[in-house]
């Protein structure tokens, strides 16, 4: 991975972070935990999808993925080994609602109450996201997230969840941006469905279940919290030409405020709906109520940020600023901070959590037994210098979660593509703390940057 110092805009001497910042790490359900079929989980749109020849770089699954459904204790203790104060982990709705609907299993509450109480024992404080990405099938097999009921049945879903666990800081809907470009649009994500029109039904019925849901736990657990977790891209012209900041303002529509307005104005943008319904009946989808539903009071927001889009006046994408190993990633740290004081300037102040910020990489364990991954370092130490602008901007940003604790099954890319702060022998199950973690966890001691 190359260097990017020539990106340290935001770099000054002893950049420091509030006492009670939240130093954290994320995973997901899917992605980590393996044991698909094990104690009365059900199958998910992604074992489905997965098995699919093709779907998948080299075949891979999350069928075991980094195995830790049966290392738990032992991934506890890695954490606190690292100095983490927070952990964000995902539920996955199979296992504690196999068919999505029903009594649940307790078998699979059970696990996320052992997890809970790890965390707890450790002075770890967990997040969790209710939704990332892993439908159970048999709702898919009813019409999924085109499915107005799906929502519905989400809102049980997340009863039984918030009853279940003690959490404060709940997430709703990982991304839901991502499942319908990804998933609806072009059919890279499970369900692997190619149109327009079922994709934006289908994100109309994520952010009502994201409403569903927030207004449940507010009824039910007055004191926590709960919010989206979106990925957010700030979206720059690439020249001056006649068109390039209508241009602009098109991707931003559907990149950003196709999300934010609904979730925290209670309107769609009016231009980027206008676009949307000469492609989709979705705006007949929206029902008296709806948007007051999805509405409801954000207590926390998580923010994902991951690349910058830079677009000509045709709307193209043009790359301007280096790319990791995946070459959607374009490297550019200045755009977490546009987007922490975009979110403060353009929208009421909520309390923003960054959710997820990371950077893949072909990391392998050297012949002295460590991984040597001074690019990540560096993209981490960017993108913190940048988040601590904001912070100084008066951005009120309560704590940084970088994905992804360990190695996992990165979806699409199968295991080839290694987010992980800690590498994984996907032979082995053995676990080894890259220098990436060895430097967060300092930053996490001290409380600045070095």
């Amino acid at each position: 991975m190359p260097s990017f110092d020539h990106l340290l805009e935001f770099i000054v001497p002893e950049q420091r972070f509030p006492g009670d910042f939240l130093w954290g790490a994320a995973t997901s359900a899917y992605q980590v935990e393996g044991a698909v079929d094990e104690d009365g989980r059900g199958p998910s749109v992604w074992d489905t999808f997965a098995a699919v020849p093709g779907n998948v770089k080299n075949g891979d699954t999350g069928a075991v993925a980094a195995d830790h459904y049966h290392r738990l204790d032992a991934d506890l203790d890695l954490m606190a080994s690292l100095g983490l104060r927070g952990y964000r982990f995902s539920i996955a709705w199979p296992r504690v609602q196999p068919e999505g609907t029903g009594r649940p299993d307790r078998r699979g509450l059970d696990f996320y109450r052992r997890l809970v109480a790890g965390l707890t024992e450790r002075g770890i404080r967990p997040a969790a996201t209710l939704f990332h990405w892993d439908l159970p099938q048999a709702l898919q097999d009813a019409g999924g997230w085109e499915n107005r009921d799906t929502a519905k049945r989400f809102a049980d879903y997340a009863e039984i969840v918030f009853d279940a666990l003690e959490i404060r800081d709940w997430l709703t809907i990982n991304e839901p941006k991502t499942v319908v470009d990804c998933g609806y649009r072009w059919g890279v994500h499970a369900p692997g469905v190619r149109d327009d029109g079922r994709a934006f039904v289908a994100l109309h019925h994520l952010l009502l279940a994201h409403g569903l849901a927030a207004r449940v736990l507010h009824e039910r657990h007055p004191g926590r919290r709960v919010g989206p977790a979106l990925n957010l891209h700030p979206v720059y012209p690439a020249d001056d030409r006649p068109g390039t900041a209508a241009a602009v303002r098109h991707q931003d529509g559907l990149e950003n405020r196709l999300y934010l307005d609904p979730i925290l104005t209670g309107a769609y943008p009016a231009d980027t709906l206008e676009w949307i319904a000469r492609r989709s009946p979705m705006p007949e989808h929206v029902l008296d109520g709806d948007l007051a539903t999805i509405a409801e009071p954000v207590d926390v927001l998580g923010v994902q940020y991951y690349n910058p889009l830079v677009v000509d006046a045709e709307g193209n994408r043009v790359l301007r600023h280096p790319t990791a190993q995946l070459d959607w990633l374009e490297i550019y740290p200045k755009g977490l901070y546009d987007t922490l004081v975009r979110l403060t300037r353009d929208y009421r102040p909520v309390p923003i959590m960054v959710t997820e910020n990371g950077v893949a990489a072909a990391d392998e364990v050297g012949p002295d037994g460590r991984v040597h991954d001074e690019g990540r370092v560096a993209f981490l130490r960017d993108h913190l210098s940048a988040l601590a602008g904001a912070l100084a901007e008066g951005v009120p940003v309560e704590g940084y979660f970088v994905w992804s604790l360990l190695d996992n099954f990165e979806w699409a890319e199968g295991y080839d593509a290694r987010f992980g702060v800690v590498h994984v022998d996907y032979a082995t199950q053995g676990r080894t703390p890259k220098d990436s973690a060895l430097w967060y966890r300092d930053v996490i001691t001290t409380g600045r940057l070095p």
